[in-house]
């Protein structure tokens, strides 16, 4: 649903235990122990009409005779009773419920399951319901423990959520023996209404909340996943154990294509493209979330490592080169300066072995010039304890630099006791700690990983590419349809890949051996030959592929192989023809593969990786959400091993990464524009230093509903430049258009051109910059949630220049916007903010939104007269001061026409 009335569940001020009781071992009596014993300052209402009380608090019969709507029920009675209860509880102005109880999936009195019975008591009263078969939610910080939990959460400042009952109770105990402290711990159960989307949006708000950490095995809406993962993200570190890596798509496939995109490929694509850190360990998780909690920034993947034992450092290196990233080199300079502090016997390179003796001063100073130039992107500190110098002498010095370093400063303490206050010190300062060189260097692989997942959080592809026929494409599927095809002839799946201007070898479709004779004259010998049968995926298995036929005698002699080699592999196949392709010699040239496939949850695909007979074997693959862009495309090969290749060696020279770039961009549009489209595979796709050549593919088509679009299919929505409108303003034109991350530089100067005065009308406060958080908030919107529109023009050395900025943020239920709206101050009272908001209030009446609202300040005298020439209400509101609201039914823009923002 949304956030709405999460708080009732999250920091409620009274809650009600359903089924309370002093049996021992029962649900119901752990659930009261628990609450009365965390320290909840609310009022606790006990219900079960089979007490009176329990000892000193009353217990109450039923839900209609507590003395008031509770905030919050939690609710431990066999299933039958749920809806009921929910019911009432909503009757009686309740707005939260936690479902400890399980087996509602069984049929209700009145048909139908009792889970949908639940649901459907809690609609009318917008009723939150996390449950039903979960173990509860505890908030440390106000004394909430409304759980089955063994043991409490302790506070602190990281939210953990989870599907895994059992893995809640493990964790929760786990935490508590390290010192791990929560702002909230939740657990998910089946998530029949609060789900990962949900609880993603309200921790993402919540200022006590500095990471968001999540277990998940399964994610049922991806676009609402997405978008709010990818908002949390933005914000906050995101970090998630998947589960099920081992597990294959459960889905048959006729192609390549989707018998290689296996769910959990989709899955790491989609967390990568949320700008979530996937971690594979409970342990991984709590190390990542602590060090990305209190990072630095993070410019490369450059580690240098300070040691005073070699074995330790031979570790840290094996785990980094394993894990991917990079061994700083190290400058002359920085070796000098070395040379100066060291002994004679340092290991003059990196790892920096300072010798097992050394002092406390040679520590802080091969750190202080480690931390100096920039070789570096991170250290490492790996100490195991001597009887030479205490451990906590050396971190006392230590701790000011790792503080007050620009980098990040990780700090392994290899030992137990004797090195247990080094360890201390440096967590009482706030910095990252490890037991061993590999962990350590796991969490700088996570710091680096999750650098580069927010690099592609900024990435907004274009809604379409350039050049493409796509009415063309959209014809021939549904003509194919029409006519009950559902796998393509070669043919016409080269026709769809040439209507996207993906290159194909010359290639034509044949009957009969006159037909490709006459074929093989127009393109010229040699030539390949190969069968067409609806139900071989793969010619070659059957031997329905002859190549360098050089006339006519042999293609006779190629085509009747072919027909007795089906008849032996196949017998009883239909051979619907043959296609006579020119041979394409690129004896340089990469053999890939890349297609679209539809996952059942996050929807198209786009799949690349190596490709001839042996891609199974390989299973060197990576897939990527559409759509894409260079920078995307560009990640998507580069999680690949044949990467590597694609990069010239020996006599070699490079491929052009910017055509095979442009072919994953391409089958990410076909994805969009086509529902269709089932599943495409090329392979192989030829990649050289020319360019690319597809010789062979397969497209597989499926019926949709009437009215489905592609773009309703995939799990993020493009850059919508569809809402971009050139608009005449003061005898020059402007472009008014969705704003995109490239805007940042330019709304960063736009902000600096605001007088204090405009600062504090939009911000409610003084503010003389953006911070990094800030921008990154303003410029980079999820569109499908919010929109804001910017006025632009080139100025005079060719750079776009931003004039003005209206936006709406949008409530998940898409019934209300909150909209502001901010025109540069030296441009103001020239009517560019009636044009921004006329524009963001078309868009708001295309989107179906029922209501528009804002704030503003008293004295923001201009802002009120705008909304009133705009038909707004503009009234007073004792907490919000003046408010303005537009009921969308009411919006008609004199000579407008909002039909322009139709999508």
């Amino acid at each position: 649903m949304s956030v709405r009335n999460l708080k009732y569940l999250f920091a409620p001020r009274s809650v009600a235990v359903i089924g309370a009781s002093q049996r021992p071992g029962s649900v119901g009596a752990t659930v009261y122990r628990n609450i009365m014993a965390g320290g909840f300052g609310g009022a606790i209402y006990p219900v079960n009409p089979k007490y009176s009380s329990f000892g000193e608090q009353q217990v109450y019969a039923a839900v209609g005779q507590l003395p008031g709507g509770p905030d919050l029920a939690v609710i431990c009675t066999p299933a039958a009773t749920v809806p009921g209860l929910i019911a009432e509880l909503g009757a009686r102005g309740c707005r939260g419920a936690v479902v400890l109880s399980a087996g509602l999936g069984e049929t209700s009195p009145t048909g139908g399951t009792l889970l949908q019975a639940m649901l459907d008591a809690a609609r009318p009263h917008l009723l939150r319901i996390l449950g039903p078969n979960c173990v509860g939610l505890l908030v440390p910080g106000i004394g909430l423990n409304a759980s089955v939990a063994p043991v409490a959460a302790l506070p602190g400042r990281l939210a953990f959520v989870s599907q895994s009952g059992a893995l809640v109770m493990a964790l929760l105990d786990w935490a508590g023996a390290r010192g791990i402290g929560f702002s909230h711990f939740v657990s998910l159960g089946d998530g029949s209404d609060v789900d990962f989307g949900d609880l993603l949006d309200y921790l993402a708000g919540d200022p006590g909340t500095d990471a968001i950490l999540l277990y998940a095995e399964n994610v049922r809406e991806a676009r609402k996943f997405m978008s709010a993962a990818r908002s949390a993200a933005r914000g906050k570190p995101t970090l998630i154990v998947k589960a099920g890596r081992a597990a294959e798509a459960a889905h048959a496939a006729v192609s390549h294509t989707g018998a290689l995109a296996g769910a959990d490929l989709v899955y790491e694509a989609a967390l990568r493209r949320a700008g979530m850190l996937r971690v594979h360990s409970t342990a991984d998780l709590f190390d990542a979330a602590v060090l990305l909690a209190r990072r630095r920034p993070l410019r490369g993947e450059r580690l240098a490592i300070m040691t005073n034992g070699g074995g330790p450092g031979v570790l840290a290196v094996d785990a980094l080169i394993a894990g991917g990233r990079e061994l700083a080199r190290l400058p002359p300079a920085t070796l000098s300066a070395l040379d100066a502090v060291l002994p004679a016997a340092w290991s003059l390179g990196n790892p920096v072995d300072i010798i097992g003796d050394a002092p406390a001063t040679r520590y802080a100073d091969t750190l202080k010039i480690l931390l100096q130039g920039d070789a570096s992107d991170a250290v490492l500190l790996i100490h195991a304890p001597t009887a030479i110098v205490g451990s906590a002498e050396i971190a006392e010095a230590l701790v000011p630099l790792m503080c007050a370093a620009a980098r990040p400063v990780l700090a392994c303490w290899i030992g137990g006791d004797s090195v247990a206050h080094a360890r201390k010190l440096c967590l009482d300062a706030g910095l990252p700690v490890f037991d061993t060189p590999e962990a350590a260097v796991q969490a700088f692989i996570h710091l680096a990983q999750y650098q580069q997942n927010q690099r592609l959080l900024m990435q907004v592809p274009a809604a379409a590419c350039a050049l493409v026929d796509r009415t063309a494409a959209q014809t021939l599927v549904r003509a194919l349809l029409a006519r009950g095809v559902t796998h393509m002839a070669a043919q016409d799946a080269f026709s769809i890949l040439a209507a996207y201007r993906i290159p194909v070898a010359p290639s034509v479709q044949v009957a009969n051996l006159a037909e490709a004779i006459a074929a093989a004259a127009r393109i010229g010998y040699p030539v390949a030959l190969k069968l067409h049968a609806p139900v071989i995926s793969h010619k070659s298995d059957v031997g329905g592929v002859v190549l360098d036929i050089a006339d006519a005698s042999m293609l006779k002699t190629a085509m009747a192989g072919i027909r007795q080699r089906l008849e032996l592999h196949q017998p009883g196949a239909q051979l619907a023809g043959y296609m006579v392709q020119a041979m394409v010699r690129r004896p340089q040239a990469c053999e890939l593969m890349a297609g679209i496939t539809a996952d059942p949850v996050f929807g198209p695909v786009v799949l690349f990786g190596q490709g001839g007979v042996a891609v199974a074997v390989t299973a060197d693959q990576a897939v990527a959400l559409p759509p894409l862009n260079r920078v995307l495309a560009g990640d998507l090969v580069g999680r690949t091993r044949v990467a590597r290749l694609l990069a010239g060696y020996r006599d070699r020279p490079p491929a052009d990464l910017a055509a095979l770039y442009d072919v994953l961009i391409r089958l990410g549009q076909l994805a969009a524009d086509i529902p269709e489209l089932a599943e495409l595979d090329i392979n192989p796709l030829l990649v050289d230093s020319a360019g690319v050549v597809a010789l062979d593919a397969r497209i597989r088509l499926a019926p949709v509903a009437a009215g489905v679009s592609g773009y309703d299919r995939l799990a993020i929505l493009p850059y919508p430049d569809q809402l971009a409108r050139s608009v005449p303003w003061r005898g020059e034109e402007l472009c008014i258009r969705p704003i995109r991350p490239e805007d940042g530089p330019a709304h960063q100067v736009f902000f600096a051109a605001l007088s204090t005065e405009d600062i504090h009308f939009r911000m409610f406060g003084a503010l003389r910059e953006l911070s990094p958080a800030q921008l990154a908030r303003f410029t980079q919107i999820d569109y499908a949630r919010e929109m804001a529109f910017v006025a632009v023009r080139t100025d005079a050395g060719g750079q776009s220049e931003t004039l003005g900025v209206s936006r709406v943020a949008i409530d998940p239920d898409n019934i209300c916007g909150e909209f502001a709206v901010t025109v540069r101050t030296d441009l103001k009272c020239g009517g560019l903010g009636r044009l921004l908001m006329e524009c963001l209030l078309d868009y708001c009446k295309a989107r179906g939104l029922v209501e528009v609202r804002g704030t503003a300040l008293q004295d923001n005298e201009r802002m009120l007269c705008l909304a009133r020439a705009l038909g707004f209400l503009v009234g007073f509101d004792a907490n919000e001061g003046p408010t303005m609201t537009l009921p969308m039914r009411h919006w008609r823009r004199d000579g407008g026409n909002h039909q322009l923002f139709q999508t």
